[in-house]
């Protein structure tokens, strides 16, 4: 079975004018991605921003349930967030997977909207079953995939990865849908969601 990785992208993302920007660190998301993270046995829960101030409060949260009053009064809460690592940008993150597992991990991207991609782009639609099957090695390996590869789905804030963090992916999961036109979960929620389309036994 392939390593499956998290990793909550706060750069680059667009506000709501499509603009790119750095979007701020949530407590709650942390806590909240990181619990499902562990719940569907994800390798690891990377929380990715360039802002050093963002990145002092996470290891702040981090050091409270590892060693501080949180580690006692909640024992689950620390294992969950021993899952977390802060990077300051997506290369980050995929350096210190390949140095975990000696190759660089699949990128597979999340977002609300539809990403459209040329006849010629990298990019590739995926379904959730196909994904999950790629992860659990119960297809073939595709092109470039081995059995032990390493993934890593990315998680946009704010509202959502930018073009050029979708077209960097090898895969694209499409948007989550509900039976109304409403289409704005939080990304807490979407992750629980999505871990669980892919990572619970069926």
């Amino acid at each position: 079975m392939g390593s499956l990785y998290v990793a909550l992208i706060h750069y680059p993302v667009y506000d709501k004018n499509h603009d790119v920007v750095t979007s701020a660190v949530t407590n709650i998301d942390v806590h909240d991605i990181a619990r499902s993270c562990c719940t569907y046995g994800v390798a690891g829960f990377y929380v990715v921003t360039p802002v050093d101030a963002l990145r002092a409060l996470v290891r702040r949260i981090m050091h409270h349930w590892a060693d501080g009053d949180g580690h006692d009064y909640n024992p689950t809460r620390s294992e969950a967030l021993a899952l977390v690592h802060l990077e300051a940008s997506l290369e980050g993150v995929e350096i210190d997977i390949e140095a975990r597992h000696g190759r660089l991990p699949l990128l597979v991207s999340t977002s609300a909207r539809s990403h459209q991609t040329g006849a010629d782009a990298a990019t590739v639609p995926i379904t959730y079953d196909d994904l999950r099957a790629r992860l659990d090695g119960a297809t073939g390996a595709g092109d470039g995939e081995s059995a032990d590869q390493p993934w890593l789905l990315l998680l946009g804030t704010g509202w959502g990865l930018t073009e050029e963090v979708l077209d960097r992916c090898r895969y694209a999961l499409g948007p989550l849908r509900g039976p109304s036109a409403y289409n704005h979960l939080s990304v807490r929620a979407a992750a629980a969601i999505i871990l669980d389309r892919l990572r619970c036994p069926r």
